[in-house]
């Protein structure tokens, strides 16, 4: 029963129990496809059916995650699929627990204001938005915003952290980020905001359909 109901795996060469961020990554990622689905059915359908589900999944998982085991999350099952022939990367498991204990604080709020209150506002947009932030983060650069929040309480007690970012050290030199890239970067932005401004009114016409010469409205017409 104790193999069952724990928290982390233990690992050769670690002296804390461990996960593997890989398939956590691949698992936040498709997480965040679906609330992502989700909130713009949301926005743009005014339909809260496809959210109302994604909620019921996210915190049923995270509630396995924490208080059974993350090897027998659905989700992280599907990851662990997804990326088995990459070589594990072993991060700390108590900080994940930290985080998953956010996820749970913000899934737990959703279920009661959009799932049982049947309600929709200001806050739970902003939840929405949070937890959002949290799974991109998490699959595209492998930041754990949790794990980041736990590392300032209990910096002493942080270990095997993803990306290292737990141990203090100097970047090498192909981390750094000089003065020509933020130019770049600037001028890049600047691009996409005269992008917008010259454009935006053009962009906002309909396509016409290459062969008929047809737009969307037209073609919708002639359909019904």
């Amino acid at each position: 029963m104790s193999k069952v109901i724990q928290f982390g795996e233990d690992v050769s060469g670690y002296n804390i129990r461990v996960l593997n961020e890989r398939e956590i990554r691949a698992g936040a990622g498709l997480l965040f496809v679906f609330m992502f689905i989700a909130i713009l059915s949301a926005i743009m359908q005014a339909d809260f059916t496809l959210l109302k589900y994604a909620v019921m999944i996210f915190l049923a998982d995270m509630l396995i995650r924490v208080l059974v085991n993350p090897k027998y999350s659905p989700i992280l099952i599907l990851g662990r699929f997804i990326v088995r022939n990459q070589v594990p990367e072993y991060v700390g498991a108590v900080q994940k627990k930290f985080a998953w204990f956010i996820g749970i604080a913000l899934g737990l709020t959703m279920f009661m204001l959009i799932n049982v209150m049947n309600t929709f506002s200001v806050i739970t947009g902003l939840i929405c938005l949070i937890c959002l932030i949290f799974l991109f983060f998490e699959s595209a650069f492998g930041i754990c915003l949790g794990c980041k929040v736990y590392s300032w309480i209990y910096k002493e007690k942080a270990q095997y952290c993803p990306g290292e970012i737990c141990e203090i050290k100097d970047r090498q030199e192909i981390q750094r980020t000089s003065l020509h890239q933020w130019i770049i970067v600037i001028a890049f932005a600047a691009y996409i905001v005269s992008l917008i401004y010259f454009f935006n009114d053009n962009f906002k016409v309909p396509p016409r359909e290459l062969f008929s010469g047809q737009s969307i409205e037209e073609m919708q017409k002639d359909q019904q």
